[in-house]
């Protein structure tokens, strides 16, 4: 399969815990590529006192790796995101800068911590949608006052939240409770978006292509099609109206 989305993976050098240097970013590409992925949103990480990379230098590296990609692999889109992990000032920062959300767009990528409780999520989630920020909840999966809660779950899309699991998740690698979890997600209409947050070509790889056959077999290729490709390219969509 070709045409398909990553919409969470960090691939710009030396921003964050992603890749290394241009020659991991490039190793990464190329394992997308294989994957079936063309249209990449690289979202390094805005996190206090953890990820504060300046954004001029996130942007500065993001437009080296986009330019030494396009000659290596021409048929690549890739786009500038962001995963922002929720603070309680988030809605003054977010709109300080375009380059702390998702190309630019109304959409952001929020992650949160283990430590976070229900209450916290909610609040938090509720304040960007009362921002005119379209929240995108980053790797669902991994949050214990989350996981294992599809009430909860229901209840943060019917406020108006979109809910993304990772590949590895779905397809097993992340074990067994995770898969479970993202399974039944799947099976109830509740995943939205689908990205590898691949970090490297070892432990945190791309497995986009494995977790989309895996979609296909269990819900079918509209509902495929409509997580790995249409929903993302929804936020692309919105970024060139935006421009």
């Amino acid at each position: 399969m070709q045409g398909l989305f990553d919409m969470h993976c960090h691939i710009i050098p030396g921003v964050d815990d992603g890749a290394r240097d241009m020659n991991m970013s490039l190793a990464i590409l190329k394992e997308e590529k294989e994957n079936g992925v063309t249209d990449i949103i690289i979202t390094p990480h805005f996190r206090r006192e953890m990820f504060e990379t300046d954004r001029t230098v996130v942007l500065e590296r993001f437009l080296a790796i986009r330019k030494e990609a396009r000659s290596v692999f021409p048929d690549m889109r890739l786009y500038i995101g962001c995963e922002f992990h929720s603070n309680m000032d988030m809605e003054q920062i977010l709109a300080s800068d375009p380059l702390y959300r998702m190309i630019g767009t109304k959409y952001v990528l929020l992650e949160f911590s283990s430590v976070h409780n229900k209450a916290y999520i909610k609040e938090r989630t509720y304040a960007l949608l009362a921002r005119g920020y379209q929240p995108i909840i980053a790797h669902i999966e991994r949050y214990p006052a989350l996981a294992r809660n599809i009430d909860l779950v229901e209840e943060l899309r019917d406020i108006g939240a979109y809910i993304q699991v990772n590949a590895d998740a779905l397809i097993g690698k992340d074990g067994w409770g995770y898969k479970r979890f993202t399974g039944k997600l799947l099976r109830e209409g509740m995943i939205d978006f689908v990205g590898s947050d691949a970090h490297n070509t070892s432990d945190r790889a791309c497995h986009i292509g494995k977790a989309y056959t895996h979609v296909v077999r269990k819900i079918g290729k509209n509902e495929a099609d409509r997580i790995f490709i249409q929903n993302p390219a929804e936020i692309v969509r919105a970024a060139a109206e935006r421009s």
